[in-house]
């Protein structure tokens, strides 16, 4: 365990994250100084961030395109009337046009409510919580009360609009929900840190495929689906090498798995020359 938490943290100080930088969605909210700007980019960003990179990254610029420079200003005065049509005809895999739509109205509607996603989200956050699951679960819900008839004409709630919004208390992962509030929480790296009631301590890893990979390789996790109970479960045995900052490791190991050097699976010649290889950690 010891060699792993060397290696890992030699890992972390030497990886070049600027470098990375245009190849995350992360680059979106650092377009913008404002945190208001910030965390209303971050957060269209990271709901749009899954799939591949080079397919997410021009819906995203499509989605942010009509606010300009003041997203946050632009949508606290989003009208369906006004604005509608600069969203015709962008859809992304799951989302269809109206879903997408209807996203951005949700999203003005709680912003003209509470005024930012922070205070939003603070309302439901409690310092005595272990994790930001309760906090994260309140947020969502609010979302989804929101009624949708304005845009699909009754209150509907269909697939492609929830799928943006997933929620730990329904077993997912929550991958983008949780890199959202990463980039929020974390000031160290790329993270922007702009949220500063919440440690990130509180915060659980954005598993996704790279994440649930490299950390079985690691012996992380044993288990297969990945769900909430394995980021917490990854995030968990991260935190026994940094109680304080368990998530230092996420962006660089993330892609570390997006660069391919990590296969998921034996594979002599690439494992023998891994930066992890022969730790006492790896299960063998």
């Amino acid at each position: 365990m010891r060699s792993l938490k060397k290696n890992l943290d030699k890992f972390y100080h030497e990886y070049n994250f600027k470098e990375r930088l245009a190849h995350d969605p992360v680059e979106f909210p650092h377009r913008y100084s404002d945190p208001e700007d910030i965390e209303v980019a971050g957060f269209i960003a990271a709901c749009f961030a899954y799939g591949k990179v080079d397919l997410f990254k021009p819906v995203i610029e499509k989605i942010l395109k009509p606010a300009g420079k003041r997203p946050g200003h632009y949508l606290r005065n989003f009208s369906l009337k006004n604005d509608a049509g600069y969203f015709k005809g962008t859809s992304y895999r799951f989302n269809k046009e109206k879903d997408i739509l209807c996203f951005i109205y949700m999203l003005s509607q709680a912003l003209k409510e509470w005024n930012s996603l922070k205070d939003l989200f603070y309302h439901y956050y409690k310092p005595d919580h272990k994790d930001i699951k309760n906090a994260l679960d309140g947020f969502v819900k609010y979302f989804l009360s929101v009624d949708t008839s304005p845009v699909y004409d009754k209150n509907i709630k269909p697939s492609g609009l929830t799928q943006l919004l997933p929620a730990p208390e329904r077993g997912s992962a929550c991958k983008r929900m949780n890199l959202f509030l990463r980039w929020m929480v974390r000031t160290k790296d790329i993270d922007l840190g702009i949220w500063d009631k919440i440690p990130p301590s509180k915060l659980i890893i954005p598993l996704d495929t790279h994440i649930a990979r490299i950390s079985r390789c690691l012996g992380l996790t044993k288990r297969t689906s990945s769900d909430w109970k394995t980021a917490k479960e990854i995030t968990d045995g991260l935190r026994k090498f940094d109680p304080l900052d368990p998530l230092k490791y996420d962006f660089a190991l993330c892609h570390q798995g997006i660069s391919g050097l990590c296969k998921g699976n034996k594979v002599q010649d690439v494992c023998s020359a891994c930066v992890f290889f022969g730790c006492d950690i790896i299960s063998g």
